[in-house]
């Protein structure tokens, strides 16, 4: 690549982090934040709870205010998407027409929502991914309640999703293809304790479950056909059925393996001076010793940070900077009515292998995951901060399966 310009190619938490590590560690040059929407970079994990639930306005969501990105020095594109990159020239094409030479780019450029089969065209049938998906699906939750709303999709979002809407007392089914909420991820212990959550507020759980078509009247969803025959009738269909990593853009060099997200090293590199950061990365993990495109909120920022610094420690040695391998230990949480989900390392890639429940005021439980004899991951619902902290410390690098359950018992003791 050539040039003394840095595009960040993703205004996401991911993308502002980068931004930010690269003046942090002396990049003086220009420095773009190139982003498709027309907003300033915002949190989504808010999206689909407090945003969607009234209880924060858009501002809140906002990762930094325009007083605290101008102090960065930020070339700011917003509304404007990158369509090309010739990396080996360096040359980055943007919608609005405009080149830009390039002697590093970081790709943060995230997900987009998976098309819902036979719902092009369809009033009434809605995603969430970004903010304006959450502010048309807000608008249309305020009024009136009772709405019959039927999530599709089991998983993390669509969960939360269907506790939000519930909550605020529309009548709502969740239809997903897990026999439990989250169960996926979590397993049908964590799985079990959130479906006995959903039950108790009044939400219909389809589990096992996938949707064959949609009922419609004049061009608007009137109800869900599922694989068992079941009819639900739907004033609204919110889908969460997944989501790919958003790559057209890089599809035009062939030295890129765009497999499942961007592939990387184990230093966040797809190629010289050309490094993934977010959900769009795929990165060889180089203590898990697997590839991992790990879409959770903790990582974007973490992964940005780590791929800023080893663009800049090959860009500008004099800094001093030394490139390192990206080694998190992943994270994700997950806020339904009352229940906070914490959950760190490797889950869906190992078995679970290990349980405990634990019943007080509020009900509680952990999880401990494990693949190959070594246990990779940990999960908690409703349970205290420290103890969140010492089951965090038992899988902080993959453990043997034994020592593991110990910890994993003395730290719920």
């Amino acid at each position: 690549m050539s040039g003394d310009r840095v595009a960040v190619v993703g205004a996401s938490a991911a993308g502002l982090a980068a931004a930010e590590a690269l003046r942090r560690h002396g990049w003086q040059g220009e420095l773009s934040l190139i982003g498709a929407e027309p907003h300033l970079p915002y949190d989504r994990p808010p999206l689909s709870k407090q945003f969607l639930s009234g209880a924060w306005e858009s501002e809140r969501t906002r990762l930094r205010s325009r007083e605290q990105l101008a102090s960065l020095g930020l070339d700011l594109r917003l509304d404007v998407a990158a369509v090309a990159l010739d990396a080996r020239a360096g040359l980055l094409t943007l919608s609005d027409g405009r080149e830009l030479r390039c002697a590093g780019v970081i790709a943060a450029t995230g997900l987009l929502s998976r098309p819902f089969p036979g719902a092009a065209g369809v009033t009434g049938v809605r995603s969430l991914r970004g903010l304006d998906d959450a502010m048309a699906l807000r608008g249309m939750l305020r009024a009136p309640r009772q709405r019959v709303v039927v999530v599709v999709g089991n998983g993390v979002l669509g969960s939360e999703i269907a506790a939000v809407t519930r909550e605020l007392g529309h009548e709502v089914a969740l239809v997903g293809p897990a026999a439990t909420p989250m169960q996926h991820s979590l397993g049908p212990c964590l799985g079990a304790l959130l479906a006995q959550a959903h039950t108790a507020k009044g939400v219909v759980l389809h589990g096992g479950r996938r949707v064959t078509s949609l009922g419609t009247e004049g061009g608007a969803v009137r109800s869900v056909h599922l694989d068992d025959g079941t009819e639900l009738p739907a004033d609204l269909v919110l889908t969460a059925t997944g989501s790919t990593p958003a790559t057209a853009w890089l599809a035009g060099d062939d030295g890129l393996d765009l497999t499942d997200g961007l592939g990387c090293d184990t230093y966040c590199a797809a190629a010289p001076n050309l490094y993934g950061a977010g959900d769009v990365a795929r990165w060889r993990h180089p203590v898990y010793g697997r590839e991992l495109r790990v879409e959770h909120r903790m990582n974007a920022t973490e992964q940005g940070a780590a791929a800023a610094r080893n663009l800049l420690a090959g860009l500008r040695p004099r800094l001093g900077l030394k490139a390192a391998e990206f080694a998190p230990v992943p994270y994700f949480w997950s806020d339904q009515y009352d229940i906070k989900v914490q959950a760190y390392g490797l889950l869906a890639t190992g078995g679970l292998r290990h349980t405990r429940v634990a019943r007080g005021e509020r009900l509680g439980a952990a999880a401990l995951y494990g693949d190959e004899g070594l246990a990779t991951g940990v999960a908690a619902a409703n349970l205290p901060p420290r103890t969140v902290r010492a089951l965090r410390a038992v899988i902080a690098r993959p453990t043997p399966w034994d020592e593991a359950v110990a910890g994993f018992t003395t730290a719920l003791d």
